[in-house]
């Protein structure tokens, strides 16, 4: 009889330590599959609306001289992704996972819709090429990421003063519209969302380590929303990295 309870003690106790064990994977499947969603409703809707005139006519506007003008819905479509990015780290605690995940998606389709123009301006082949090379770049970075010993996070602070000033700079060359500083930043631009990459992967690494040693005491749905916002944070390193590369290299029709 002892020998029966021992023997069921003990197969409880690996089966514990397993599922314990697949905490952080599965998060960090979660993130990349939230990624790769993202990446898809993006991808299909700048399609979509680049080969569709009746529905890019919405956003983009050619006049007689053929000049193309955004209109006030292709504004919305551009700024609308900036205000649900803060939308959801500002109501992380306070938006069920469900609506979450809706303003995620959400975000990734409008953005989808304000980068169709990028398929009007830049040739398919350099669209392509460009993207693979970011592809490439975020894949090496990401495993980087993961399987260094080195500790990333005291890089953060460098990386957010960086991303900052790359905003200061373009609102600027907003308004000086000059084609060289623009390039010049685009150099900045790789290299410091190639950085980031490895430092967002790490950090989220860490998330995950920190869900499996506290597991019983975070919901699934907090689980879940950080996934989300792993997701989130990796789609913008990629999309940056995509665009500055496009900038540079990227052939123009």
């Amino acid at each position: 009889m002892d020998n029966n309870n021992n023997f069921d003690w003990s197969q409880k106790s690996v089966f514990v330590q397993e599922q314990t064990g697949g905490v952080a994977k599965r998060f960090f499947a979660n993130v990349f599959l939230w990624m790769f969603v993202a990446l898809g409703v993006s991808t299909l809707a700048a399609v979509f609306m680049a080969n569709t005139p009746a529905a890019l006519d919405y956003i983009v506007r050619t006049n007689e001289f053929g000049v193309r003008n955004m209109t006030g819905l292709g504004y919305v479509a551009t700024f609308a992704p900036l205000g649900l990015v803060l939308l959801m780290g500002a109501g992380f605690n306070r938006l069920s996972y469900g609506a979450l995940l809706g303003v995620f998606i959400l975000f990734s389709l409008l953005l989808g819709i304000s980068l169709s123009t990028i398929l009007l301006t830049y040739t398919a082949g350099s669209v392509i090429a460009c993207f693979a090379a970011a592809a490439g770049i975020f894949g090496i970075m990401a495993v980087l990421g993961y399987t260094t010993d080195t500790d990333l996070s005291k890089f953060g602070p460098i990386l957010m003063v960086g991303v900052v000033g790359l905003v200061i700079a373009s609102v600027i060359n907003w308004f000086l519209k000059s084609a060289q500083f623009d390039y010049i930043m685009s150099f900045f631009g790789v290299a410091i969302f190639t950085a980031l990459t490895a430092y967002d992967v790490q950090k989220l690494k860490r998330i995950g380590a920190g869900l499996e040693e506290n597991g019983s005491q975070i919901a699934a749905a907090d689980s879940g929303k950080l996934a989300i916002m792993g997701a989130l944070s990796l789609y913008l390193d990629f999309i940056n990295i995509f665009l500055f590369l496009l900038r540079i290299f990227g052939g123009r029709k």
